[in-house]
């Protein structure tokens, strides 16, 4: 017969810093949840997708534990009262009058985002709504941010879908990667070594680990001077980056939260537009989306030109082959948007330099530097540190590249895919754009005293990518 203490040991499990710091940063107005979408045909069954999730999703371990806190941090327990009818529950979405039923779908993703997870079970849950529109169901998931970051959940999203790689047995960041941060970056840079700069760059252009277990060292002085000098150059940056210019959609969020989502766009179209004016896809959708907040300012009344804002970018700092592993291990990046800029072509270029001017930096690492010694301090503490990146930034945005062809689920096709991450802090906007199935879509979640009206905000995604698509299609074109 197992031992009770042994078993009961056996179950527990340290949560580590960096998780840790995420599960703490909730606040009424602000919840570290990762809110996602799916738009499915054929309509799907509470008993298929119950039937699915226990025998997939369910092999991640960390979907059947709970959070414990304690005078060290967290710890994640195995639920001894885990009910899964708990986490999937049958939604009903009543359209009020002259509504429609994708209006009525966003409006119950803005509720269930600005609505707590229940912190005595797993921290997660899917809301099924069977009778959508048109013969289709709606997925809302809800997973707090504690759990993974975007790439951990696109893994696991592509493994419960039909024909999906079954999770591996370990799927939780091994123990040793939790204090890669203390051993090859703070205490170094705290002694103003040269080698400890040295393995920052290649943690953030090779990911985490390639810092965790470094390649040959690099040779030559003048490599070594210049990332040294790199490194210095970005934590003078971040730590004096001034605020960013204030306009509506910057100031101290309530408690209600608002989604919208675009017409999507054809991902061909978009790559003809960056190669048209010399340009990458990832440059043409964030001028669109600088245009976008632009136009929304302007249609208010408010003056946009010369304004800047910035936004932050989650940047992955994990290697490929540990994608599958859940936990969270990205930096982030402050990417300053144009949003002044009247001229589309003028902006991409503007969108464009900013983007090389960030390529080589180490901002990513410091950024999760800072996440995982927030995850040490107590909570007041970790929101006062944290709140630099708040006091620094309008917006937080996700630019993810999802799969190039639709996905099976339970014999149903998913035709659209949305998700948004949290804004710590005082941040109250984001912008998720998400490549699927050769459609770009373009997501905004917002506080609703900020950003009253964000479909206004996303109905000017398009126009502004059809200005750039005219202009593209006006220039001369050779046979090549």
């Amino acid at each position: 017969m197992q031992n009770k203490e042994t078993g009961l040991a056996a179950q527990l499990e340290r949560m580590s810093r960096v998780d840790t710091a995420w599960l703490r940063m909730d606040t009424e107005a602000n919840l570290m949840m990762i809110v996602g979408v799916w738009v499915m045909r054929p309509r799907l069954s509470l008993a298929a997708l119950r039937e699915r999730v226990e025998a997939r999703l369910l092999q991640y371990t960390r979907f059947r534990q709970k959070v414990v806190e304690d005078a060290l941090g967290a710890q994640w327990v195995e639920d001894e009262d885990f009910d899964i009818g708990r986490h999937l529950q049958a939604e009903i979405l009543l359209p009020l009058r002259g509504q429609s039923a994708e209006s009525a779908l966003q409006a119950r993703v803005g509720e269930l985002a600005a609505t707590p997870l229940d912190a005595a079970h797993p921290l997660w849950q899917i809301q099924l709504v069977e009778d959508y529109e048109a013969g289709s169901s709606a997925l809302i998931v809800r997973i707090h941010h504690c759990i993974a970051d975007g790439i951990a959940l696109i893994s696991v999203m592509l493994s419960i879908t039909d024909g999906g790689k079954a999770p591996p047995r370990r799927q939780q960041q091994p123990q040793d990667d939790h204090d890669w941060l203390s051993d090859a970056l703070l205490r170094p840079l705290s002694n103003a070594s040269i080698k400890a700069i040295r393995l920052a760059g290649a943690g953030a252009g090779l990911g985490l680990q390639t810092l965790v277990n470094p390649p040959d060292p690099l040779d030559g002085s003048l490599e070594v001077a210049r990332m040294g000098y790199q490194a210095v150059s970005d934590i003078a940056a971040f730590a004096l980056m001034p605020d960013d210019s204030h306009t509506s959609l910057k100031g101290k969020p309530g408690k209600r939260k608002q989604v919208a989502w675009a017409e999507l766009l054809p991902l061909d179209a978009v790559k003809a537009v960056g190669k048209g004016l010399g340009a990458s896809v990832n440059d043409v959708l964030l001028s669109c989306v600088a245009g976008a907040l632009g136009r929304y300012l302007s249609e208010r009344g408010e003056d946009p030109a010369g304004k800047e804002i910035r936004v932050m970018v989650p940047v992955n700092l994990r290697s490929q082959e540990k994608a599958h592993q859940l936990g969270n291990q990205f930096g982030l990046v402050p990417l300053v948007l144009p949003i002044g800029i009247a001229n589309p072509v003028e902006r991409l270029y503007a969108v464009k330099a900013r983007m090389q001017e960030l390529k080589g930096s180490f901002q990513p690492v410091l950024a999760f530097g800072l996440l995982s010694v927030a995850g040490l301090l107590i909570k007041p503490v970790q929101h006062a540190m944290l709140n630099i990146f708040a006091r620094k930034a309008t917006a937080v945005m996700t630019n993810v590249p999802g799969p190039a062809q639709p996905l099976e689920f339970c014999g149903s096709t998913v035709e659209r895919v949305m998700f948004w991450v949290p804004q710590s802090g005082d941040i109250g906007l984001g912008v998720s754009v998400l490549t699927y199935a050769g459609q770009v879509q373009f997501g905004l979640i917002a506080d609703a005293q900020l950003c009253p009206d964000p479909a206004a905000v996303v109905r000017g995604f398009a126009p502004e990518f059809n200005t750039l698509l005219t202009l593209t299609l006006m220039l001369p074109w050779g046979e090549d």
